[in-house]
């Protein structure tokens, strides 16, 4: 089946969903609104799933995109890349654990990490879009 977009502009869809779901919910708890809260971060576990299984499935199928960048970009790119791998392995589990302890209740135990794991979440979001723009519209390579 061929979709309507790229499958890497499917990708940075679903991370920029996720970084919307977690902003809009960071702003729903800060206001005490745990139900918008927690609808939000199931909208943004549901997209950065839906983001990993795609983007596994397409580094599968298609290997790594080479960029293109030359010059001051290029160590630029690599810096981000690097943060944003490293940080998305980091991510995984403290998303995983946040969320469930979000969804049990354990709210002391869920605000304790969930300190750490929304910038951190955030950030790897966030970076994953602006590698999409830099492989695929800033630094093509077709």
């Amino acid at each position: 089946m061929e979709l309507p977009i790229s499958q890497p502009t499917l990708n940075a869809i679903l991370n920029a969903s996720s970084s919307i779901f977690m902003t809009i919910g960071y702003f729903y708890i800060r206001q005490k609104n745990r139900t918008a809260h927690r609808n939000c971060m199931i909208g943004a576990v549901t997209s950065s799933t839906l983001f990993l299984i795609s983007y596994l499935i397409y580094h599968a199928t298609h290997g790594a995109t080479k960029f293109a960048g030359q010059g001051l970009v290029r160590p630029v790119y690599f810096i981000v890349l690097f943060t944003h791998t490293v940080l998305a392995a980091v991510a995984l589990p403290l998303v995983i654990r946040t969320f469930y302890l979000g969804w049990k209740d354990e709210l002391s135990r869920h605000k304790k990490i969930a300190k750490w794991t929304f910038p951190i979440w955030l950030y790897v979001s966030v970076t994953g879009v602006v590698v999409y723009f830099m492989l695929y519209h800033l630094y093509p390579t077709n």
